[in-house]
């Protein structure tokens, strides 16, 4: 009965939810040879259009036992080396990049009725890099980098606070933050990247890339 209640009072129901995507098709041949620069070409075009939040990323992982967790993370440099978020280590994701290196990237952007699906193994950033982009941040974001014990249980938001404010004793605003040793970069390597643009009758494109050798991708279509 409270099932059947809270169900009349969800209009439109979720069932009935749906976009007839239209905006742009994909084809082999419109793709560049390379992942890489085609990522870029989206990627810019994305920016260009003031998506926002633009490398916003799901990051999908799994512990030990295969157990999946997934959670939204920023995309902050990216090459043929791969594909650069950071975190801090003894996290969630870094307990499960720690048992289980192979993870999943999906960026979305709705308005341009387009999403990347990437696939590969993660490994961690330098040190030098860590420090590098830790550096980079807005000194607020250093200061709640090392206070925050992420993904573990606090009795209240206390805790966080508090420990923020004897931080920013030690380190005023101008001084520099070490770099915490629980906090840095991770990696992905990727061997598997999908661009997927929305069409009409949900008939979408998919086109894959799929790395045979270091830098030899093949390329190919999927059913939607």
């Amino acid at each position: 009965m409270l099932y059947k209640s809270y169900m009349s009072f969800t209009k439109p129901s979720l069932a009935d939810l749906r976009e007839n995507y239209t905006k742009a098709g994909l084809s082999v041949e419109d793709v560049e040879p390379d992942p890489f620069l085609q990522f870029k070409n989206w990627m810019d075009e994305a920016i260009a259009n003031h998506i926002v939040d633009a490398n916003a990323m799901t990051l999908a992982t799994a512990d030990k036992d295969g157990m999946p967790s997934a959670r939204i993370v920023l995309l902050k440099h990216y090459d043929r080396d791969g594909f650069c978020f950071f975190t801090n280590y003894t996290s969630q994701k870094g307990k499960d990049l720690a048992n289980n290196p192979h993870a999943a990237l999906v960026l979305h952007w709705k308005e341009l009725e387009r999403q990347i699906c990437i696939r590969g193994t993660v490994h961690k950033t330098s040190h030098e890099e860590s420090e590098s982009y830790f550096h980079m941040r807005p000194h607020g974001s250093q200061i709640g980098a090392t206070a925050s014990p992420q993904s573990h249980q606090i009795a209240d938001r206390s805790v966080i606070e508090n420990r923020e404010v004897e931080l920013l004793k030690d380190y005023p605003e101008g001084t520099t933050v070490p770099l915490p040793e629980f906090w840095g970069g991770y990696r992905l390597d990727p061997h598997y990247i999908e661009f997927w643009q929305g069409r009409p009758s949900r008939l979408h494109d998919r086109i894959v890339y799929t790395r045979e050798h270091r830098n030899d991708w093949q390329i190919s279509r999927l059913a939607p």
